[in-house]
């Protein structure tokens, strides 16, 4: 696997973007950042929309600028007020400790408002052209000491007639600045561009593949970024058997999904970089034997996941580049089978899924997402389709058949009924692998007995790293740990807690530390 650790950038990068959960580097992250660390030329870079310039150019500017300069060091010019906002905000989330400051001007926002900011001292603005032009000629931008000059989606600047209002930006700036020219295509003016206005560049390409789509259905749904959730429990909902993928930007995305989904009782685990490989197998195992049935899974884990006949693969949030979005919805509807693709897209992303269909050359139609009463009455068709099979069935035992008789005689039928149905279909009692009752609570959790306590030395801190050690598993998904005397307990989601005792299977109590379910008596056990 790829990684960011040999690109050249320092530890505080490096945890910023750990703490964001890149994973590896794009191509296009994998060919700028070492380029633009290692040397002083200019670069002209095509490559094409989504597939992560930002932080192929975000990255190496935060590890070059100086902090509390009091002056722009960089100016990022984009096409649209939607992209400046976008770059800034990537850009800003990417600084990590870095004291910087980073501002979008744009169009349509409050000239004061951007005023106000200028005068604060900026050291990297992100703009769109006839704005940045505005403050050049008003004096509030001065861009005579700038290091840098980004020209991002340079073919969209020369197809939205912006390309006179760059060349009269960049009359503006000192010769000895460095500048970076992307762009996904190389129309004749953008050439002339880097030759008429650049010093000696290098120049990066990233080839674009053809792509080809299955025969899936895809259909995408607008909703709001804190929406999501409840769409995606809706969709499951709806499904009489599903069984997909549920693909995330990052780690903590996966983590976090997979344990609300948990919660709320679903069969869901997460797959991501993070997991040690008997971690991951054991997942998978559970993933292809269909004990987990929703399994999310950011990109870079799923990169040659061998599992087939998925009904679903959700895209929780948009993939980085057209291609990640083939590989994602070719995992459904393989061999002459069809299968479903939906995309979740949030207003701010509807440019970028317009881009992908373009160049996947595929139709993602817009679809309505079914309302709260549409998964209720679902639900209902389900249990009733459940009991007619129950009733139905042959050879029924006759002790049965008498206490039903004696329970009917005392208690309306009705809520005889009602209670057997929901005891039967409202209760959410699984068992592990090996056999052991996991009793789990409604939050999608197991308690777990732990054979040492204070008096072998064992502390929180002692236990969450041991935990991680053996089993990958992030001590974040670790809570409620009570250390006495001389054992102790701990609480973790289900398949999680499956993946560790997986690992105590062939220990015994006794013989170092132990893990094992909690028991009831366990749990009352006196000190």
């Amino acid at each position: 696997m790829k990684s960011f650790d040999n690109l050249g950038l320092s530890e505080g990068m490096l945890n910023a973007l750990k703490k964001k959960g890149f994973e590896a580097p794009t191509p296009i992250q994998e060919l700028t950042i070492p380029g633009l660390l290692g040397s002083t030329k200019d670069l002209v870079a095509q490559a094409q929309t989504g597939t992560g310039k930002t932080a192929a150019f975000g990255v190496p500017l935060i590890e070059l600028i100086k902090e509390n300069a009091g002056q722009v060091q960089v100016l990022i010019l984009a096409p649209t007020r939607e992209l400046a906002i976008q770059v800034a905000e990537e850009i800003n989330s990417l600084k990590g400790d870095k004291e910087l400051s980073i501002v979008p001007i744009y169009g349509g926002q409050s000239m004061s408002l951007q005023l106000r900011s200028l005068r604060n001292g900026i050291d990297i603005v992100v703009g769109t052209p006839g704005r940045v032009l505005d403050h050049i000629w008003s004096g509030a931008l001065s861009l005579g000491k700038l290091s840098y000059f980004i020209l991002d989606e340079a073919d969209e600047m020369l197809n939205m007639g912006f390309i006179d209002d760059v060349k009269e930006i960049l009359s503006h700036t000192p010769e000895d600045k460095r500048t970076m020219l992307f762009s996904a295509t190389m129309p004749r003016e953008i050439v002339d561009i880097a030759k008429n206005h650049m010093r000696e560049y290098d120049e990066l390409k990233v080839e674009s593949e053809q792509l080809t789509v299955s025969l899936t259905d895809q259909i995408y749904f607008e909703v709001k970024h804190s929406d999501k959730f409840e769409a995606l429990c809706r969709l499951i909902d709806m499904e009489d058997d599903f069984y997909g993928l549920v693909f995330c930007r990052t780690k903590h995305d996966a983590d976090k999904i997979a344990n609300k989904l948990s919660r709320r009782g679903y069969d869901a685990g997460a797959l991501h970089g993070n997991m040690s490989q008997i971690q991951r197998e054991r997942m998978l195992t559970l993933f292809r034997k269909k004990r987990v049935n929703i399994l999310v899974a950011t990109d870079v884990a799923a990169r040659g996941l061998d599992v087939h006949d998925l009904t679903h693969v959700i895209n929780y949030a948009l993939p980085q580049d057209p291609k990640a979005y083939i590989h994602r919805i070719g995992r459904t509807g393989r061999a002459g089978k069809g299968g479903n693709a939906v995309t979740f897209v949030t207003p701010e992303e509807y440019r970028k899924l317009k881009f992908i269909t373009k160049e996947a050359k595929t139709d993602i139609r817009k679809a309505k997402l079914p309302l709260k009463s549409d998964t209720v009455l679902q639900e209902r068709k389900r249990t009733k389709k459940e009991v007619d099979k129950i009733v139905n069935a042959p050879a029924r035992n006759g002790n049965y058949l008498e206490l039903s008789k004696e329970l009917l005689k005392k208690k309306n039928a009705e809520d005889v009924v009602a209670s057997l149905l929901q005891h039967t279909f409202g209760r959410d009692d699984r068992k592990n692998g090996d056999g052991d009752t996991a009793e789990i609570d409604d939050k999608g959790t197991t308690r777990l007995y732990v054979a040492h306590g204070k008096r072998d030395g064992l502390t929180k801190k002692k236990l969450l790293g041991y935990i991680k050690e053996k089993s990958g598993i992030s001590p974040d998904n670790i809570t409620d740990i009570q250390i006495h005397q001389k054992f102790s307990f701990l609480t973790m989601p289900f398949h999680e807690a499956e993946v560790l005792l997986a690992l105590f299977k062939d220990k015994k109590e006794g013989s170092g530390l132990f893990i094992t379910m909690a028991k009831k008596e366990k749990s009352r056990r006196s000190e």
